[in-house]
């Protein structure tokens, strides 16, 4: 008889999360499933380079070196394990699960992998090509008895989709509720920022101060009909709240249609509400056909890139940073090759009469690239240095520049769904296509809903945004993008009218010549801003001073706007 709760909990949000995540949420109480996301697009990038060094490495190691903690426990209680810690190797990290089984004496462990996303093969020259692929393929191990799954890549809410499919016998065209599985999968895959990490407001509000020294790692109980409650395991750190659901679910998101593999879910339809401390019920979700394509990620080698951060103390802030620079670009004109490409940024950290040095400084930061490394190692550190007794007064740097390092671009492509052989390997070895599903819809964004009747006149006083409204910014390739949220209908009818495109760029003087798309979530109070190519060609590329918008948000949140004192 199929229990009418799963309980799935989540021990990672990234390559590199909290170690002992795994062991917490195995002991701190009852769980059915326990997933973990260590792929992103930078991970990808990362493992490519491990997998050129030696082809048989490609996945995750964390991920094995937690199990051997961990993987007696997780028996002993029943709980399966899902995570796509097989990154560019799902099979060599299923082998290597069954080695460890073995030393542990954990005799009948039952492993299965899932593979088909490698696109190596069409996009040459790229380090890494991989298509995101459903949870059909988890389901399938499951169905067949797995204990352990290990993936490739997948889409993250797809370590969600894919045992709660194989646990309540979801059928593939039961969109709304894979569509309310893709939802709870979205807000666990992050780990902790579901539960008070990287929160706007997680200060204040009557709680403790303590709460998120350590927060507890999230979980979901969801329910035949695709509904669940994201909650935590009593008596760890962090909250749940709407507030904390509500960020993630607008991180690294775009439009209303939230498009994966198995389903496209429709984020204006989610219903939040507390049932509880620590509890948050998201119901109403529905879905529909996922589009005929299936996303793919490409990493390749860019080049090389150095940098230099000059430290300006003091008066005369931007006559040494005019000097300093003046000074480099006449010894790189003068050396044999040029950079590529070279960038100066000068951060006005200083402030006056200051009562520390530090607090003094500025910081004037040069980056290079070139595809080739002696361009950017031995050209810049040799300018760089030749001047430190012929420049600025005070000049110093905060590190010698070193040899020049590799980077990565990101792209994304789209293929054909059928064309994709998504294959899952069961425990005994037998090797099970996945279907592709024969019903698709192309995706577009739906009509923009009605706004709500603006706030009627009143006075108003000039203070930051983030006094009444929470943010949280993300990367997704080149673009950045920025939800923007707030707690009472009464701010949602200002913000609604108040935060158009054309004000975005006003506050964020860095998107003014960007291409700039809001989308409106009205169920959830909120606006989503997609910035496009403010991240240049990805994280790894690291175009900006903050590669991967984390902080674009909270620097939205502190400009200053005449917000309407009832709402203060």
């Amino acid at each position: 008889m199929t229990a009418p709760v799963l309980r799935i909990g989540n021990a990672s949000g990234f390559y590199g999360d909290r170690f002992d995540a795994m062991r917490e949420m195995l002991t701190g109480g009852p769980l059915d499933v326990l997933t973990g996301d260590y792929l992103a697009e930078l991970t990808l990038l990362i493992l490519g380079r491990d997998r050129l060094k030696d082809p048989s490495r490609g996945y995750a190691k964390t991920f094995l070196r937690q199990l051997e903690e961990c993987l007696g426990l997780a028996r002993e209680r029943g709980v399966r394990i899902v995570a796509n810690a097989g990154g560019l190797n799902p099979a060599g990290l299923a082998d290597a699960v069954r080695e460890l089984a073995g030393r542990l004496g954990l005799g009948g462990l039952r492993v299965a992998h899932v593979e088909g996303d490698d696109l190596g093969g069409r996009f040459p020259g790229a380090l890494t090509a991989n298509a995101y692929l459903g949870g059909a393929g988890i389901a399938a191990c499951l169905t067949a008895g797995a204990d352990v799954v290990v993936t490739g890549r997948v889409t993250d809410a797809a370590l969600v989709t894919g045992p709660a499919a194989a646990h309540f016998g979801w059928g593939p065209t039961e969109y709304d509720k894979l569509a309310g599985a893709v939802v709870a999968g979205h807000v666990l895959e992050c780990g902790a920022q579901a539960t008070g990490g990287n929160y706007a407001f997680f200060a204040g509000h009557g709680r403790d101060p303590g709460a998120l020294r350590h927060p507890g790692y999230p979980l979901a109980e969801i329910h035949e009909d695709g509904s669940s409650v994201i909650t935590k395991h009593d008596g760890t750190g962090g909250f749940v709240d709407v507030g904390t659901v509500t960020a993630q679910l607008l991180y690294e998101t775009q439009g209303a249609r939230y498009a994966g593999p198995d389903v496209t879910a429709r984020l204006d339809t989610v219903a939040l509400a507390e049932e509880g401390p620590d509890r948050v019920r998201i119901d109403g979700v529905r879905g529909e056909a996922p589009p005929p394509t299936l996303k793919a990620g490409l990493n390749r080698l860019g080049g090389f890139r150095n940098e230099v951060v000059f430290v300006l103390t003091g008066l005369d802030i931007d006559a040494k940073a005019a000097l300093v620079r003046a000074q480099l670009e006449d010894a790189l004109e003068r050396a044999k090759s040029r950079p590529a490409e070279v960038r100066w940024e000068l951060a006005r950290t200083d402030h006056a009469d200051a009562p520390t040095e530090e607090s003094a400084s500025a910081l004037l930061r040069l980056v290079v690239r070139d595809a080739d490394a002696d361009t950017v190692g031995r050209t810049l550190s040799g300018a760089a240095i030749e001047l430190a007794l012929a420049s600025y007064p005070g000049f110093h740097v905060t590190a010698p520049p070193g040899r020049g390092s590799p980077y990565g671009v990101f792209e994304a492509a789209y293929v054909d769904r059928n064309t994709v052989e998504h294959v899952a390997v069961l425990p005994g070895g037998e090797r099970t296509p996945v279907a592709s599903g024969a019903d698709t819809r192309v995706l577009e964004d739906p009509p923009r809903p009605p706004l709500p009747a603006p706030l009627p006149p009143g006075p108003t006083r000039r203070t930051p945004l983030g006094l009444v409204a929470g943010a949280r910014s993300g990367d997704k390739g080149g673009d950045a993008n920025v939800g923007v949220w707030v707690r009472t209908d009464d701010a949602w009818r200002w913000l609604a009218h108040e935060l158009t495109v054309e004000r975005l760029r006003e506050l964020l003087p860095e998107t003014a010549e960007l291409r700039v798309v809001r989308h409106d979530l009205p169920n959830l109070r909120a606006l989503n801003f997609v910035v496009e190519g403010l991240l240049g060609e990805g994280v790894a590329a690291q175009a900006r001073f903050d590669p991967q918008a984390k902080g674009l948000g909270e620097w939205l949140r502190a400009r200053h706007l005449d917000i309407p004192e009832v709402l203060l």
